[in-house]
């Protein structure tokens, strides 16, 4: 019995020091956002594309899907469908483009996106309950994803570039909320204000 109440309090205290994996998440997903979007937007060559794939790979998708593990370990359910799911989108990227991509139709890659619109766009309303800053994240990467779909399907360089431009803006979004979960950390209070939401 009393071995049984040191594994329980072991737990708890495990759960209660656990950092923060938002910060992690945010990050990657914002570096990986901002360089493919600069792609997008057409203000760098296609030539470089290559080398969005390795920060698809690891930054993008193996430590963003690392930090939707840990807002497991932490109870929290919007954080580890967030980060798991965006961590997983940014490695089937990888895949995609590394291996498939290759006479695949733009309809089908459009309807990719579009299918990812969908889910950020409920992921959206469910960050109504968290703070200005990452629901900002939400809504700005819901247009990018709807932009980029369309833009895909239609074979549109002009909608494909205006979603790069609000991907520009999501991966700055992102990495705001990346920033104040740091540096409020550090400080020890609120520097950076994130404005929370939840009794909105």
């Amino acid at each position: 019995m009393a071995d049984d109440i040191d594994v329980a309090a072991t737990r708890d205290v495990a759960a209660t020091t656990i950092a923060d994996p938002a910060p992690l998440g945010l990050a990657g997903f914002a570096l990986t956002t901002f360089v493919l979007s600069m792609f997008n937007a057409g203000l760098v060559g296609k030539a470089g594309e290559p080398v969005v794939l390795g920060l698809a790979l690891a930054y993008g998708g193996g430590a963003q899907f690392l930090a939707g593990m840990w807002e497991f370990r932490k109870g929290n359910t919007f954080g580890a469908t967030a980060f798991s799911s965006y961590g997983a989108f940014w490695i089937s990227f990888w895949v995609f483009v590394a291996f498939f991509a290759k006479g695949v139709p733009e309809t089908a890659v459009g309807l990719y996106l579009i299918g990812w619109g969908i889910f950020t766009f409920y992921m959206w309303i469910a960050s109504f309950r968290t703070t200005t800053a990452v629901m900002l994240v939400f809504l700005l990467l819901w247009i990018t994803f709807i932009l980029l779909g369309i833009g895909a399907a239609e074979a549109s360089t002009s909608i494909s570039k205006f979603g790069g431009w609000v991907g520009l803006a999501t991966a700055l979004a992102a990495w705001y909320a990346s920033f104040a979960g740091v540096t409020n950390f550090t400080f020890g209070r609120e520097v950076v204000p994130v404005r929370p939401l939840r009794h909105a």
